[in-house]
């Protein structure tokens, strides 16, 4: 691998013009906070363990500022960008700063809930500067959609970094911690300061790294019907688990008995149960004649759930 020019990222003054050139206001609507700052992206690099065979996908990756970060450590970057303009422009970012690399790049115009599959070797790792209204559901879907992602580096919301990285017995510990926690070891790895942005945002920022599990989460339950056990208990997260999965199960009485076979107190609440317990809980569901509504999978439920929660104060 050659190595690229020294002033081959980008900096203040690069990303003002190449936004002015393209006429590209950051807008509020899609999150846009350029990183302006060199050493934060090859600092978000390090922290995400690139390494020379990845085959890394960035979501969001703006005027290129971290995809050109990427490009001098993996062997190929895959980029999805939804914007029109920032989607035209980035190829040929990447071609004037680093030639060399250009080669090893590629783009999909497309939304990154949309995106099935991405050309190339699949994607070992995930690093991404993801805006906090989509980074839950954005993050999910590709963990779930890409399987050998094995690396995980997200930059989002300081809040949604600790909801995503909170643990069993938190204020925060909910809907995004649990469904993260079903495919990785998920931790804060650090923050980011306000002034490497453009504009400077009005919020702090933070780091989150994610390792996929080596090994699945045991269990007889389809992912899907433990996501529903979960999005039941944090819909109404102050009550009991008795109370709060009773629509899930069908009555009261019947999510007492699934919860007593799963080993978890029906007096429990949602936020103190491991992402194990919840499978252990979606397992023993039993349901009698009919169907109940809980037993009709909602393609909406997931989406609405983990944005709720990433809403909450």
């Amino acid at each position: 691998m050659s190595s690229p020019s020294p002033d081959a990222l980008l900096g203040p003054a690069d990303v003002r013009e190449l936004a002015a050139a393209l006429g590209v206001r950051p807008t509020k609507q899609r999150g846009q906070n350029f990183v302006i700052d060199a050493n934060t992206v090859r600092r978000i690099v390090r922290t995400a363990d690139v390494r020379p065979e990845d085959t890394v996908v960035e979501v969001g990756p703006g005027l290129g500022s971290l995809t050109l970060a990427l490009l001098e450590v993996a062997d190929r970057v895959t980029a999805v960008e939804i914007d029109d303009v920032l989607a035209a422009a980035l190829p040929a970012t990447i071609t004037a700063r680093m030639p060399t690399r250009a080669p090893r790049f590629a783009l999909v115009h497309e939304d990154a809930m949309q995106v099935t599959e991405l050309p190339g070797p699949p994607p070992t790792a995930l690093v991404a500067n993801l805006p906090y209204n989509v980074a839950v559901p954005v993050l999910l879907h590709m963990l779930e959609t890409f399987p050998t992602i094995e690396r995980t580096l997200v930059m989002v919301q300081a809040e949604v970094a600790d909801r995503l990285a909170a643990g069993p017995g938190s204020k925060v510990y909910g809907v995004p911690s649990v469904k993260a926690n079903w495919y990785a070891e998920v931790k804060r790895a650090g923050s980011i300061g306000r002034n490497v942005f453009w504009p400077a945002p009005n919020v702090d920022s933070g780091l989150v790294s994610l390792v996929r599990r080596t090994e699945p989460i045991k269990t007889t339950a389809a992912r899907r019907d433990v996501f529903a056990v979960v999005d039941a208990a944090f819909a109404q997260r102050r009550k009991t688990l008795r109370a709060a999965l009773a629509g899930w199960a069908g009555s009261a009485a019947a999510a007492e008995a699934a919860l007593v076979a799963a080993g978890v107190s029906p007096q429990a609440r949602g936020e103190s149960l491991t992402v194990e317990e919840f499978a252990a809980i979606a397992e023993h569901r039993v349901t009698e004649g009919t169907e109940t509504p809980g037993d009709q999978p909602d393609s909406r439920t997931d989406s609405r759930a983990y944005t709720e929660e990433s809403r909450q104060p």
